[in-house]
């Protein structure tokens, strides 16, 4: 299936300079959007996953559905301050600045086997970072999934320690 034909671009969002692409047009299409998790699924469904661990927002709209169908606990990453219990956090760069991400510290059980989900990866900052808070509370990273790659922002480079798989590349 052509994603890209439902994947919108916007440019100069965020900033000037930056084309977003906004994927708010593939989930309101139910064919691509089941495509994306069923695909998804189909590869990690015997990698025996405990965890699928999603940035916000829009990896949170998949990452649940992706967690529910492959029978293993979903982890939210979020910006600092919005999750309630005790956090882990690590700072990052992106390519239009620097944030930081927070995972509950009692969130991965040592050992434990860790998908990584978010909806695009550019710089690959945000999800390297998250990798490094799965690794620090034990986990195992299997393997970072994307439902798109901006391949000209070279953030596969910043994961090269793990499997990178993404349906479509820019």
């Amino acid at each position: 299936m052509d994603l890209k034909k439902y994947i919108r671009n916007i440019p100069d969002f965020p900033q000037k300079g930056v084309m977003f692409r906004d994927i708010t047009t593939l989930l309101k299409e139910p064919e691509p959007f089941k495509y994306v998790i069923d695909t998804i699924v189909d590869k990690y469904k015997d990698a025996r996953i405990g965890k699928l661990v999603s940035v916000e927002a829009r990896g949170y709209i998949f990452g649940g559905v992706i967690a529910y169908k492959l029978n293993c606990g979903f982890i939210p990453v979020r910006k600092p301050g919005k999750l309630p219990a005790e956090t882990v956090a690590l700072e990052y760069t992106l390519e239009y600045g620097k944030n930081t991400i927070e995972m509950h510290k009692d969130a991965i059980e040592p050992g434990e086997r860790v998908l990584v989900f978010d909806d695009v990866l550019a710089t690959g900052g945000t999800v390297q970072a998250t990798c490094k808070l799965i690794e620090r509370l034990g986990g195992q990273v299997v393997g970072c999934v994307f439902i798109s790659d901006l391949t000209y922002l070279k953030g596969s480079e910043k994961l090269k320690d793990y499997e990178v798989f993404s349906l479509v590349q820019y």
